[in-house]
């Protein structure tokens, strides 16, 4: 690796001759860890160019650096870090805060959450990692993804990889969207209704700035997405938490005075429950009755093992009450970011006038990959592969966790990635997931996805998705007996 140039500079009131001066620039580089054995300096030409000194002053600077072995000249090839060069210390320089700023009066709005879900970086090496919509390489199509990939960057493509869509799509997604993706959740959209996001979660936050305010009053179930609760909490509008049943949301819960409801009907998260034919037509009814406005986040809708998924709330709603939120995040990976919003034309012209604020769009070489893996059938075969072998740990979770006397609190009706588990009273099972690190075993303790400020300590997300079969029923009698 060579050494960019740009990162030499010359302190003008430094002292000591030039040549001096340039040899101590180099050497303070290399003992402060900044350059490393085997990098490649630049060439005393270009060196001498860029600080507007002569030619041999850097030569003979390099060359005393070569004699105290901090360089290695490798005959015309050039000069480089010496392997035998002083070694930077161990320690962590620690950066002296010598500001006059009070932060804690300059900061006009926290966006720190309280209680957060702690997603460790290195899951995969964990070898019982009951971890949440994290992707699994031995199911993941690697290798057609990849000949997506370098289809959209060919010269066909061009124009989908370099454009400045400004506030636009790639109509083509667009397209697949419309005429292939909603129509199995029963939904028929124009384009101007179809909104591409940075995956559901920036779909659930251009619904909250585009419909709420301070005099607005949103309702959200609980427990919830933790995500969603600090996203309607920075909006500053009035929150409602609804306790869910096991069969989700109830709509005689909600209070008189919603503008809108945030809901996840086909697997509630984190319960995982299905709200019933009968509450989802209950629901649209009182929002029809309450003139309120329903956000459907209808994540995993893909993942039906069991049975057909239900019908959309989207799909049953005839007055435009509706707002459907999904996302390609969760069934392909999650570092795709990739999601779309679906609603009356006059909301998508808000949630597309303020994401090009934000952002603009989506990278247009991402938005044509996933159409091109969508449109040449990549993405149904991915989903049957899924299906299967989610269906298949699904059975063998179930089957562990009643052998070891753990009790299921929440599932979905139709398949889903996870299970809500109910430990022992007294159970504190973010104490628990603490000591099952140690043994290997990753856990999503509940507490997070309560609103309340002492939330139930007992409940835990244990999710199939990333886990392969032969490991579940030993992580299982892991946890039985870590309790």
């Amino acid at each position: 690796m060579s050494i960019s140039v740009e990162t030499f500079f010359l302190d003008p009131g430094a002292e000591g001759t030039l040549q001096a001066r340039i040899q101590q620039m180099v050497a303070q580089g290399i003992l402060a860890g900044r350059f490393r054995p085997g990098e490649r300096l630049p060439s005393s030409r270009m060196m001498a160019q860029h600080l507007g000194v002569s030619r041999i002053t850097v030569t003979l600077a390099y060359t005393e650096l070569v004699a105290d072995d901090y360089l290695t000249a490798r005959g015309r090839s050039g000069y480089y870090v010496s392997d035998n060069a002083p070694e930077p210390p161990a320690f962590t320089a620690k950066r002296v805060q010598t500001g006059t700023v009070d932060w804690s009066r300059a900061i006009g709005q926290r966006f720190t959450p309280g209680l957060s879900l702690d997603k460790p970086a290195d899951w995969a090496n964990y070898r019982y990692p009951f971890i949440y919509g994290q992707a699994d390489r031995s199911l993941f199509d690697t290798a057609n993804w990849r000949l997506c990939a370098l289809r959209a960057l060919g010269m066909r493509d061009f124009k989908a990889l370099t454009a400045d869509y400004f506030d636009g799509d790639d109509p083509q997604l667009v397209e697949f969207i419309s005429r292939q993706t909603l129509p199995r959740r029963g939904i028929l959209a124009n384009p101007d209704e179809i909104l591409i996001t940075m995956g559901a979660q920036n779909a659930l936050w251009l619904s909250a700035q585009v419909l709420l305010n301070s005099r607005r009053r949103a309702a959200i179930e609980d427990p919830c997405y933790p995500a969603l609760r600090n996203i309607l909490t920075q909006s500053r509008c009035h929150l409602t938490t609804v306790p869910v049943d096991a069969d989700g949301l109830p709509p005689d819960d909600l209070p008189d005075d919603i503008d809108v409801v945030f809901t996840t009907p086909s697997h509630q998260c984190p319960t995982a429950a299905t709200m019933p034919i009968d509450r989802r037509k209950a629901l649209i009814a009182r929002a029809e009755a309450q003139d309120f406005i329903i956000v459907e986040d209808d994540y995993e809708f893909e993942m039906s093992f069991l049975k057909s998924p239900s019908p959309s709330l989207k799909s049953l709603d005839q007055h435009g009450r509706v707002i459907y939120v999904g996302s390609f995040s969760k069934s392909l990976f999650p570092g795709l970011r990739l999601g779309y919003l679906v609603g009356p034309a006059p909301f998508i012209r808000e949630a597309r006038a303020l994401r090009a604020t934000v952002l603009r769009h989506p990278p247009g070489h991402i938005q044509r990959t996933t159409s091109y893996y969508l449109s040449l059938g990549h993405y149904d075969a991915l989903i049957r592969r899924m299906t299967r072998a989610y269906h298949e740990r699904r059975d063998i979770l179930q089957t562990a966790l009643h052998a070891n006397g753990l009790s299921v609190a929440g599932q979905s009706t139709s398949g889903g990635s996870s299970v809500w588990v109910r430990m022992p009273d007294g159970t504190d099972t973010t104490t628990l997931a603490q000591a099952l690190r140690e043994k290997g075993v990753l856990v999503e303790p509940g507490a997070p996805f309560f609103a309340a400020d002492t939330p139930p300590t007992e409940y835990m997300r244990l999710a199939y998705s990333s886990i392969p079969a032969n490991r579940i029923a030993e992580g299982v009698q892991l946890i039985a007996a870590a309790l």
